[in-house]
C-alpha cells in the first residue's frame, strides 16, 4: 500500500476540482506516493515521468464530480441540514451561476460555515473511501 500525506492529497484534489474537468490533473505514483501536477498554468519546467499515463504505475486524483461532491452534495445538505429551504435551493440549481447564488443565500442566512463543514466532512469521507478502494494510505500529520 502506497502512502501519501493527507494534506497533499487534499490539495491535489482541490487543484483537480478547481478549474473544471480536464483543466488540471494530478497523478499519484503507486510506487512512491509522489504527486505529480499537470496544468497549462503551471511552469513548463516541471519534470513529469514519461510513463505518467501508465495506470499500473500512476493513478489520477479524482475531482469532486468523480466523488459525487457536486450538486448532489448540495442537495444532501439542503435535505439534511436545511429542509425548509430545499425547494429554494433546488430551484437555484436549475440555472447557470447556481453555486454563486447558493453561496449568497448561505451568507445571507448565516449558514456558510455550516455548509463548509458539511462539505469538508463529505470530502474527507469520500477521499478516504477512494484511497481504500485504490490501495492508498493517506497519512495525517
Amino acid at each position: 500500500m502506497v502512502k501519501v500525506k493527507h494534506e497533499e492529497l487534499l490539495t491535489a484534489f482541490e487543484f483537480v476540482s478547481f478549474a473544471g474537468p480536464g483543466t488540471n490533473d494530478a497523478y499519484i505514483s503507486l510506487e512512491t506516493g509522489q504527486i505529480h501536477w499537470i496544468s497549462e498554468d503551471l511552469d513548463a519546467d516541471q519534470e513529469l515521468p514519461a510513463d505518467i499515463d501508465d495506470s499500473d504505475r500512476y493513478i489520477a486524483v479524482p475531482n469532486k464530480h468523480d466523488l459525487d461532491l457536486g450538486t448532489r452534495l448540495v442537495m444532501r445538505f439542503a435535505d439534511q441540514k436545511w429542509p425548509e429551504r430545499f425547494e429554494t435551493i433546488r430551484a437555484i440549481f436549475r440555472h447557470r451561476g447556481a453555486y454563486a447564488r447558493f453561496r449568497e443565500l448561505l451568507t445571507q442566512e448565516g449558514r456558510l460555515e455550516q455548509w463548509r463543514q458539511f462539505e469538508a466532512d463529505a470530502t474527507d469521507r469520500a477521499l478516504a473511501e477512494w484511497c481504500a478502494e485504490n490501495g492508498i494510505e493517506a497519512e495525517r500529520t
